[in-house]
């Protein structure tokens, strides 16, 4: 009898302790969030989209976003900029179409993802590098985007201005000093006053360097740190991303 009762008490103690571990790594796959509290960090995420066309430029990720007292679900769509890959609209003429506010593959892709993937009424935070960025302002200012949902916030890294006065939510335009990038589109020419001073700038020292500044900068928290997750500098925005619901998007050019 004793024998019996000691061996049912291992076998409960045993599955006590399996439910314990593998309970324990469920609930950590379940909860795989990691939190964003400034635009250096943003941009690492941003950054992932640079693939070679492996998984694709566009990725959306659903979290929420602390902001003073309140707190919203919402959905973070990040693009990556200019990458030469076969049938991937990140080339050149991409960025051609773009800086004058035209109608471009990689839009196009954008506003389909978007309305296949996110339900309507959601809120949306809009984040982009280069070409990525000048996108990422005209999604903002889509009408059928700005119809079925809420743009709180849209950030930018070394990026022109494009779209203005037609985009919904807060847009920060990010460049460090020697990145020239912020400065290509037409609008610099229609917008000059808001192209130029619309831009928050950072010197990380690159000089003669407009290359490496436009690519590495914003990597960088001694510069970037400053700017909370919305690219408001000296803010104090959070943004909690659950990592198991992050998804990559191709974006064809046809």
């Amino acid at each position: 009898m004793k024998r019996r009762i000691g061996f049912l008490a291992m076998v409960l103690a045993l599955a006590i302790v399996f439910t314990t571990l593998f309970g324990g790594i469920t609930a950590m796959a379940a909860t795989e969030t990691r939190s964003f509290t400034n635009a250096a960090e943003l941009f690492a995420y941003v950054h992932d989209g640079y693939n070679k066309g492996e998984k694709g430029p566009i990725t959306i990720t659903q979290g929420s976003l602390k902001a003073g007292v309140s707190s919203k679900t919402v959905y973070l769509v990040t693009l990556s900029g200019t990458e030469m890959v076969f049938n991937q609209s990140t080339e050149l003429l991409t960025d051609l179409f773009s800086g004058f506010d035209l109608h471009n593959a990689y839009y196009c892709n954008v506003v389909r993802v978007i309305t296949g993937k996110i339900p309507a009424g959601a809120n949306l935070i809009l984040a982009g590098h280069s070409l990525g960025g000048m996108v990422a302002q005209q999604v903002a200012a889509d009408s059928a985007i700005k119809s079925r949902y809420n743009v709180l916030n849209t950030v930018t890294y070394g990026s022109p201005l494009l779209s203005v006065g037609n985009r919904e939510g807060v847009v920060r335009r990010l460049g460090d000093v020697s990145d020239p990038v912020p400065f290509l589109s037409g609008r610099l020419f229609t917008n000059p006053i808001t192209a130029i001073f619309g831009l928050n700038r950072e010197d990380g020292g690159y000089y003669v360097r407009p290359i490496t500044a436009h690519k590495t900068s914003y990597f960088r928290e001694d510069l970037w740190g400053r700017y909370d997750i919305t690219g408001t500098k000296f803010g104090s925005a959070k943004l909690t991303l659950d990592l198991s619901t992050r998804q990559f998007f191709q974006s064809p050019i046809f």
